[in-house]
């Protein structure tokens, strides 16, 4: 079997994120754990015997695994997995290879042995895989066992044009920050181009689900470019930071992630039970460290690693009171993919801004009106007073379902800005919102319905106005 990656594949060492250890997540309670000291060493925590209901309430959940859902509108499945083998069985090896040895390889830090037993890999038969950590002997920083495994398959990825999306449906380990100390669950994927001979963090990784020490919380992360330092800040990476996850301990939630190649900036976006809370754009690193890291297929990886680097910065462990025997169950994972051209424009293509009536809260001189950012030439521009905040409101003439905004900046444009939508022009509702604007010709997916569209500025990326050459929206 393979005994996993050289150590620079998984590098997290979370150094910039210490600050977040100061932040309180909520720990969830904890049904059935009890803590029993070992004669004359470290406590080692084990698993207290459930009563009846207890009991007969984990096999009700677990008779009922979710089925793998259909597609995303415009999406098709490419592959999935729902892990229906027997009980007690491992992986399909045709699908999956376990990666086994010391954590110790993986250049995390982390303290396990990785294998490829059914006693730390194994799928419960009621549509369920199990990753589970054990743990022997007296000393909580040694004796820990626990599972890794990775798809053969290195081909899932978004062609130019398109779009790929990740999803599983993950229970994290059920334990609480008083006894799931040194616990690091993980859902992931590494760059096809590592097989290859790119080495990490050029090839690219993107961590769709972590979380450390049971905080009940979720963090997404980019890795690119080169190490340490570089345009992706490694080895930390472009991340999320700390995002609170509900009940992420005793139920299943949907973690997914979308490389989207059909807009302009192409962008990363990470979703938690199918909301968007963390996107990267291309446009924050150089082309060519994007195109290295994202613009190519990858692998999928799932892992319940102990210790290292990133528990640590937020209070280490294991320690004496980490139970043995928690677990990552895992439903069911799928990659669906959207075609080229799929969604740019959206349905109909007409432009409902074009020669609408534009006005803005200032513009620049007589020769930058409102209006020639709707004229459909990209030769022409609106460009407003060297201030914040600032906006271009365009009267579409009645209310539409309004699926896509095109926003085509001049040199000066919007580091901060909102879209927004209205239906008497005076109460505004927010669809999108970024503080990392990109400039250039951006692509901007929404959800919402309004007769007014406005683009409201609230800081620029220079000391001049806001300057649009084109503004355009699609819908229905």
């Amino acid at each position: 079997m393979s005994t996993g990656h050289a150590p620079q594949h998984r590098t997290r060492r979370p150094r910039a994120r210490l600050a977040l250890a100061a932040l309180a997540v909520g720990a969830l309670s904890l049904a059935g754990l009890t803590a029993l000291a070992s004669p004359g060493g470290a406590a080692t925590p084990t698993a207290a015997a459930p009563d009846a209901a207890q009991k007969a309430a984990a096999q009700k959940a677990a008779a009922a695994p979710s089925a793998v859902p259909a597609p995303p509108s415009g999406f098709t499945t490419t592959w999935s997995d729902d892990f229906s083998g027997a009980s007690g069985s491992g992986v399909n090896t045709g699908d999956w290879k376990y990666d086994t040895g010391p954590g110790s390889s993986f250049g995390t830090g982390e303290i396990e042995t990785m294998t490829n037993s059914t006693a730390n890999v194994f799928q419960d038969g009621n549509g369920h895989l199990v990753l589970k950590a054990l743990h022997s002997g007296s000393d909580p920083r040694a004796g820990w066992t626990s599972g890794r495994i990775e798809t053969q398959s290195s081909s899932f990825g978004a062609p130019p044009g398109g779009v790929v999306m990740m999803q599983s449906s993950i229970q994290q380990p059920n334990l609480t920050t008083a006894n799931g100390a040194g616990y690091w669950p993980a859902f992931w994927m590494l760059g096809s181009t590592l097989r290859t001979g790119t080495t990490w963090p050029t090839s690219g990784e993107v961590d769709i689900l972590e979380d450390i020490n049971a905080r009940s919380s979720v963090f997404g992360t980019l890795h690119c470019g080169t190490n340490p330092g570089g345009p992706c800040n490694e080895s930390t990476g472009i991340g999320s930071g700390e995002r609170a996850c509900s009940g992420c301990q005793t139920g299943y939630h949907t973690y997914a992630v979308q490389i989207d190649r059909s807009v302009s900036p192409e962008q990363i976006r990470w979703y938690l039970d199918g909301n968007n809370y963390f996107t990267v754009n291309s446009t924050q690193v150089p082309a060519d460290t994007w195109t290295a890291a994202v613009d190519h297929p990858f692998f999928i990886i799932y892992d319940l690693a102990m210790g290292g680097g990133f528990p640590d910065a937020f209070g280490g462990g294991p320690n004496a009171a980490t139970v043995s025997g928690g677990q990552m169950n895992i439903d069911y994972v799928a990659v669906y993919n959207k075609g080229p051209g799929s969604t740019t424009p959206p349905s109909g293509g007409t432009d409902l801004a074009l020669d609408k009536t534009a006005t803005a809260s200032s513009t620049e001189n007589a020769g930058t009106p409102a209006s020639a950012a709707v004229d459909g030439s990209s030769t022409t521009r609106w460009s407003s007073a060297f201030s914040d905040p600032q906006w271009l409101r365009v009267d579409l003439g009645a209310s539409h379902a309004i699926k896509q905004v095109k926003l085509n900046w001049e040199a000066a444009y919007a580091k901060a800005f909102q879209i927004q939508v209205s239906n008497d022009g005076t109460n505004w509702t927010t669809c999108y919102s970024t503080t990392n604007g990109t400039g250039g010709v951006q692509t901007i997916p929404v959800t919402c319905t309004g007769r007014y569209v406005r683009v409201y500025g609230t800081q620029r990326a220079t000391p001049y106005g806001y300057s649009l050459w084109d503004v355009q929206v699609f819908g229905s």
